[in-house]
C-alpha cells in the first residue's frame, strides 16, 4: 500500500464535497500528511481515471447513492476490471445511507470499511482522522 498516494474521493453531492474538503486540508495539514486529494463528482469517470492516473492511490472513499454509478456498482467495476483490481487502496464508503441492507451488501463487496456521513463539522474532521491515520498504519 502506497501511503503517501492520493486520496480519492467520489462525492456527486456538493454540500458534502465543501465540508469533505475543508475536513481533509484541516486534518491532513494539522496531521502533516502530503497526500494529494482528489475530488471527482461524476462516478461515471472514476474508472478512466484510475486507469489514466500515473500515481497509485492510498485510499477511495465513495458515496453510495450517486447518479449515473452508485458506489457498488463502482466498486464491482473496480473489482472486476484486470488492470484496477490489483489496485491495493482501500475502498470505504461514506454515506447517509446507514442501513442494515447497504451494510449486508457493502460486507458482500468486500469493502474495507463502512461510515455513515457525521452531522457536524467536527465529526467530519473525527472520522477523517480516524480513517486516515488508521490506513497509514496499516501495513495490507
Amino acid at each position: 500500500m502506497k501511503t503517501n498516494g492520493d486520496i480519492i474521493l467520489i462525492e456527486d453531492d456538493a454540500d458534502d464535497r465543501e465540508i469533505l474538503i475543508e475536513a481533509f486540508d484541516q486534518v491532513m495539514t494539522e496531521n502533516n500528511y502530503d497526500n494529494r486529494l482528489v475530488v471527482i463528482e461524476d462516478s461515471s469517470v472514476v474508472i478512466n481515471y484510475l486507469k489514466s492516473t500515473k500515481t497509485e492511490p492510498f485510499l477511495l472513499l465513495s458515496d453510495i447513492n450517486m447518479p449515473k454509478i452508485d458506489g457498488f456498482t463502482l466498486k464491482d467495476q473496480i473489482s472486476n476490471d484486470p488492470e484496477l483490481s490489483i489496485l491495493s487502496a482501500p475502498y470505504l464508503f461514506l454515506t447517509t445511507s446507514d442501513t442494515v441492507d447497504y451494510i449486508t451488501r457493502a460486507y458482500q463487496a468486500s469493502v474495507q470499511g463502512y461510515f455513515a456521513k457525521p452531522v457536524t463539522f467536527s465529526g467530519y474532521k473525527k472520522l477523517i482522522s480516524d480513517i486516515l491515520s488508521y490506513w497509514k498504519l496499516n501495513r495490507i
